[in-house]
Parts: structure tokens; C-alpha cells; sequence
């Protein structure tokens, strides 16, 4: 995917959750993810008009879906769902879509903010999307720099 961006592009990071949708982005750079916003799911079409927005509000050149994948790597039926989102946002406009596995990502935010940040369980509801949304996201964009370090030894 980074290959197909612009300089100046950004990626959008997704976690989807039954409730809600986590959103983070990256700079234009593409090495900082920063939590960006939570939507409540409505109905699909009001979700893929916001994302849309986004997109073209931060030329956002491509979007990183947080993939749930089972800790023995299969997929179920979150994973179906993730995807069959991806599909259906297509189908409302065209952007590039990639998938980042984000096993342990919301138990990782959960941890953090309550060992860490000792966060009130009110207000972990409100951030922990848009925080595993950036948690997906950077690592999707620190696999990219390692890829691409590597390529250089």
C-alpha cells in the first residue's frame, strides 16, 4: 500500500467494534498513528459517509482495518464481519484497504490505561476505540519501517 500513496497521503486506521468504530490517523509522514475520533455505529451508510468525509477532509490515501484473529490465528466470525466491512465500504468509494491482525490490541489499551493511567471504567469506554484503532494502525506503520529498514541492509 505505501508504495501506491502520495507523499502528502495519510492512513485511516479502523477497529471495529459491535458498538462502535475506533478511528486513528496517521501523519503524512506515516510513522505516528494519534487516536482521532469514535463513531457510533448507526446504520452502515451513515458509517461509510463519515469515514468518507475523513478521507477526504485528511487526504487519506488508505485505511488499515484491525483484523480479529483468534489467538491460534484463525478466523471466525469477527473476522468475516471485518472484512464484509471492508467490501461493503468499497462498494461506496474506491480506496486502497489492507488488514493488520490486532489480536490483544483492546486488552493492551485496557491495561495500559488502568495499570498505567489508572483511567475510571467510564472513561476507558469512551477512549479505549480510538486508542486500539492507534494501536493497529502503528503497527501497521512500524511493520512497514521494518520492512523497509530491512530492504536497505
Amino acid at each position: 500500500m505505501k508504495a501506491a500513496l502520495q507523499n502528502d497521503q495519510r492512513l485511516l486506521g479502523l477497529d471495529l467494534g459491535s458498538k462502535t468504530i475506533g478511528l486513528a490517523m496517521s501523519d503524512t509522514s506515516r510513522t505516528i498513528a494519534s487516536p482521532f475520533e469514535t463513531l457510533n455505529h448507526t446504520k452502515f451508510t451513515n458509517d461509510a459517509l463519515r469515514i468518507k468525509q475523513i478521507v477526504d477532509e485528511f487526504n487519506i490515501g488508505g485505511i488499515v482495518i484491525g483484523l480479529p484473529v483468534s489467538m491460534d490465528g484463525s478466523e471466525g466470525p469477527r473476522c468475516q464481519s471485518a472484512r464484509t466491512f471492508a467490501i461493503n465500504l468499497l462498494e461506496k468509494f474506491e480506496i486502497m484497504i489492507s488488514f493488520w491482525d490486532e489480536r490483544l490490541s483492546t486488552s493492551a489499551i485496557q491495561r495500559m490505561l488502568v495499570d498505567d493511567v489508572d483511567m475510571t471504567r467510564k472513561r476507558r469506554s469512551e477512549v479505549v476505540d480510538k486508542l486500539a484503532a492507534t494501536y493497529i494502525l502503528q503497527g501497521a506503520l512500524d511493520a512497514t519501517v521494518r520492512a523497509e529498514s530491512a530492504k536497505t541492509k
